[in-house]
């Protein structure tokens, strides 16, 4: 029988880089965790970590065990939601990585209406792109997220996924409104522009779509928030991507123009939430992603604007 403590401490010490830095966030100490790591190699007879520089990461073997124990972890918590849901109990905690750009969706109608539906489950939900979303996904720390655009990992399940094209966002009356076609990126030289950091699912497909087109742009303005962007645009200092849902509030004011982007990767993106692929879900986790799925507008059909098309396409049969 495996430790369990030994196969947390061990889960920790990876995640966190360091013996110091797990012993850190445990409020232990650090010897009692190289205990159970010591114990642990020796009941198998093989190293779980190997260190590097200041730091340790694991072996194969580590990173099988720590798989193992949050795959265990994982299916006990849904064995017991399960049971609590046989007793008629609407109890549980459900915890959810969110970009910024999906916040104003979430915490509008659908995060009240859930809260009002199911009192007895707690939420927590953590910002973060989609890189950091990702990996709190397949470590285990949430049971859901909400991405953007996110690469296809074979650790990660898709529970929904609507098309949500990544759009160029404008001032209103810019030059760009009178091209009378999707834009490219080789149109927004001459523009100032302002992007999002590396770690968000739309600046890593802007990166990949630039270097396929072998163009350079050159940003007048990172940043980490949704928010900054829309301000960059809307004050009319310059452009920017985002998806058309995220800006409609100032599309409707008349602050802001969506301008369609030529590239199929960009026009071809999508938003999902997903869970740790093989990982059963809670009872309150499935009904977290049924509530959103009906709810979200992110998530309960595809952009506006692809919805219009496909309205005037049908009438035009």
């Amino acid at each position: 029988m495996l430790n369990p403590r030994a196969l947390a401490y061990l889960g920790e010490v990876i995640r966190r880089g360091s013996l110091r830095k797990a012993a850190t966030h445990l409020a232990i100490d650090a010897s009692a965790i190289s205990r159970q790591l010591k114990g642990l190699e020796e009941e198998l007879g093989v190293a779980v970590v190997e260190r590097y520089g200041n730091g340790v990461r694991a072996t194969p073997a580590g990173r099988l065990l720590v798989d193992h124990y949050h795959a265990q972890r994982t299916a006990e918590e849904a064995v017991l939601s399960q049971l609590m849901a046989l007793q008629g109990l609407e109890r549980g905690e459900v915890r959810i990585a969110v970009g910024e750009g999906f916040i104003s969706d979430l915490i509008s109608a659908p995060l009240q209406s859930f809260m009002a539906a199911f009192p007895g489950i707690e939420l927590e939900v953590l910002m973060a792109g989609v890189n950091e979303a990702m990996a709190l996904v397949k470590e285990g720390e949430v049971e859901l997220a909400l991405l953007y655009a996110p690469p296809v990992d074979p650790l990660i399940q898709p529970h929904v996924e609507t098309r949500q094209p990544l759009d160029l966002i404008v001032p209103p009356a810019h030059p760009l409104l009178t091209l009378g076609r999707a834009v490219g990126l080789g149109d927004l030289a001459e523009w100032p522009l302002g992007l999002m950091d590396n770690c968000f699912g739309m600046r890593q497909m802007v990166n990949q779509v630039a270097q396929q087109e072998r163009v350079h742009l050159r940003a007048r303005l990172r940043t980490n928030s949704v928010a900054v962007l829309k301000n960059f645009v809307r004050s009319g200092i310059g452009v920017t991507f985002m998806p058309e849902l995220t800006v409609m509030e100032e599309v409707r004011q008349g602050d802001i123009r969506v301008l369609p982007l030529s590239h199929p990767a960009l026009s071809g993106a999508r938003a999902q939430i997903v869970s740790r692929a093989g990982r059963e879900l809670t009872v309150a986790a499935q009904a977290c992603v049924d509530h959103l799925r009906r709810g979200m507008r992110f998530l309960n059909a595809d952009a506006p604007r692809l919805l219009d098309e496909q309205a005037l396409s049908s009438m035009q049969r």
